[in-house]
C-alpha cells in the first residue's frame, strides 16, 4: 500500500509513499529506543550544539522546504518559506534558552534542601496535521530534542513529503540516527504504536475526533498525552477600538493559511454600536482577497489543503443556508482545477446555529452583533471550543475582564493571535489540554522528580 500525495492548487499526483510494514516499524520503535538509552545521557552542550545546527539548516533551506509544503497542501510560497523560517526560531530558543529551563527547581522547607530535576522519559510519538506541517511538527520536537528524549512523527497522509523531507534536513544537521524518525503510516497503525512499552507518550495536534481517539488509547495503556484540536475563536471588536485597523486584522485572521488555521479568529463578534462601520470595512476587504498560483507572489490565498477539505467546507456552508444566517457572498469553489475557494462572510450568527459545535476551517467568517461586553462574552463563550482568542479595545478595563472571562488558553488584544517560542500555546474545553513551546512544552513529556537531599 502507498500513501499518495496531490498538488491541491492543479489536483496532480506528486509522489507515492510505500506504507511501513509492521516489521519496519518494529525496526523503527527499537531504534528509537536504543537512540533513547544514549541520547538521554547526553549532555546540554551537545543537545544545543545540534539544536543550533538544525536551526541553521532550516534556515538555509527555508526555500526548499517552503516550496515542499506549497506543492502538497497550498499556502502561499511565501508563507510556507516563512513557516520553514519561524521552524529555526523554535529550535534556537531550546539552543539558547533550554540549560536554563532544566535547571534544579529549588523548594523553600525549613528542615532541608528540595528540589525538582526534570528528567527525560523516553520515545515521545506526535501525531501531526497538515495546516502547518512544519511548525507543528517543530513545536514537539525542539523540546523533545532539548529534553533528552528522542521523537517519532506520524505525519499527515498529504504532506507526507514534508515530512520525510524534515527527516532529511535532520539527518544532514547532524542529529543521530534515531533520534527523530518519520513513519511513513495512516491512522489505523497509531493505536499499536500508542500501545507499545518503550513509546512513553504522545502529543497531537488535529480534529476532535482524532484526539479523542488517541487519547482513548493512551489513556487505557496509562499514558500522558497533549492535545492541541479544534478552534473556533472569537474575534471581538468593542466601541474603542480602532475600527479600520480591526476590520483590517479580521480579514487576516480569516484568510491566513485559506482560513486553515486553528487560532485564527473565525468568530467576529462586533458590539452594536460599531457594527456597521466595522461590516462596511471588512466585506470590502474580503471581497478584494483574491485566490490563486500559491507561487505568484500576488496572490492573497492558494488552494485548499485538498478537495476533500474544500468539500467539508462547503458542505457547511451549505448547511448554514438553512438556518436563519445569511451567506452574504462568497463560500463557493473557484472555478479552477485546484482546490479553490472565494472568501466569504456569514452574518446573522446566533449561538443556536449548528456551526457554532463545528470548526468551520476554511476562508469564511462568522459575524455575530453583540449588545454590550456582558453579550460579547456570552456569544464567544457559547462555543464547546476554547483555543484562542482575540479582542480590539482600547479601554484597560475591559481588557481584563476580557482576559479573565473569555473561556481559552490564550487571548490576544488589539492583534491577530499568533503562535512564538517564548510562550506556552494549548487550549482548554474541547480544543484540548496541556501546552506546547516555551518551558511548559519542555517540561510536559519529563519526569518532574521531587528530590530530598540530606
Amino acid at each position: 500500500m502507498t500513501i499518495d500525495t496531490r498538488n491541491p492548487a492543479t489536483g496532480e499526483q506528486l509522489e507515492s509513499y510505500a506504507e511501513l510494514t509492521e516489521s519496519e516499524i518494529e525496526t523503527k520503535l527499537a531504534k528509537a529506543a536504543d537512540r533513547y538509552a544514549d541520547w538521554r545521557q547526553s549532555d546540554y552542550k551537545t543537545r544545543t550544539d545540534l539544536l543550533a545546527s538544525i536551526a541553521d539548516a532550516f534556515e538555509s533551506r527555508s526555500e526548499e522546504l517552503g516550496r515542499q509544503i506549497t506543492l502538497e497542501m497550498g499556502k502561499t510560497f511565501a508563507s510556507a518559506k516563512a513557516e520553514a523560517e519561524k521552524c529555526a526560531t523554535a529550535f534556537r530558543f531550546y539552543a539558547e534558552n533550554g540549560p536554563a529551563l532544566l535547571e534544579d527547581q529549588p523548594w523553600e522547607r525549613a528542615d532541608g534542601k528540595v528540589y525538582t530535576r526534570y528528567l527525560p522519559m523516553g520515545p515521545v510519538l506526535a501525531v501531526m496535521p497538515w495546516n502547518f506541517p512544519l511548525w507543528q511538527a517543530v513545536r514537539f520536537l525542539a523540546p523533545t530534542i532539548m529534553a533528552g528524549n528522542v521523537g517519532l512523527l506520524k505525519h499527515a497522509s498529504v504532506t507526507m513529503g514534508c515530512a520525510e523531507l524534515m527527516d532529511q534536513v535532520l539527518r544532514d544537521a547532524g542529529a543521530p540516527e534515531g533520534l527523530f524518525q518519520n513513519l511513513v503510516i495512516k491512522s489505523d497503525a497509531v493505536a499499536a504504536i500508542v500501545e507499545d512499552d518503550r513509546i512513553v507518550a504522545a502529543t497531537l495536534t488535529g480534529s476532535e475526533g482524532a484526539g479523542s481517539a488517541v487519547a482513548e488509547t493512551a489513556g487505557r495503556c496509562l499514558k500522558k498525552m497533549v492535545l492541541e484540536l479544534g478552534g473556533s475563536d472569537p474575534f471581538i471588536v468593542m466601541p474603542s477600538a480602532d475600527i479600520a485597523d480591526a476590520a483590517e486584522k479580521a480579514v487576516k485572521a480569516r484568510i491566513q493559511n485559506t482560513g486553515q488555521s486553528c487560532i485564527c479568529g473565525k468568530r467576529m463578534i462586533v458590539q452594536a454600536d460599531v457594527y456597521d462601520a466595522f461590516m462596511d470595512k471588512f466585506r470590502a476587504g474580503m471581497k478584494a482577497v483574491t485566490w490563486g498560483d500559491p507561487f505568484d507572489e500576488n496572490t492573497d490565498m492558494g488552494p485548499l489543503s485538498s478537495f476533500d477539505q474544500r468539500d467539508t467546507v462547503l458542505k457547511q456552508i451549505e448547511k448554514v443556508r438553512q438556518t436563519d444566517a445569511t451567506v452574504e457572498f462568497g463560500g463557493e469553489a473557484g472555478d479552477d482545477d485546484g482546490a479553490f475557494m472565494d472568501a466569504g462572510i456569514i452574518s446573522g450568527m446566533t449561538t443556536d446555529n449548528p456551526l457554532m459545535e463545528e470548526e468551520l476551517f476554511g476562508p469564511v467568517a462568522m459575524v455575530f452583533k453583540a449588545d454590550d461586553a456582558d453579550d460579547a462574552i456570552r456569544i464567544a463563550n457559547a462555543s464547546l471550543y476554547g483555543l484562542g482568542s482575540a479582542v480590539f479595545t482600547q479601554d484597560e478595563d475591559e481588557q481584563q475582564r476580557f482576559a479573565n472571562e473569555i473561556e481559552s488558553g490564550m487571548t490576544a488584544f488589539n492583534q491577530v493571535l499568533a503562535s512564538m517560542p517564548e510562550a506556552p500555546f494549548g487550549g482548554i474545553k474541547r480544543s484540548g489540554y496541556g501546552r506546547e513551546l516555551s518551558a511548559f512544552g519542555l517540561h510536559e513529556f519529563m519526569n518532574a522528580k521531587t528530590v530530598f537531599a540530606s
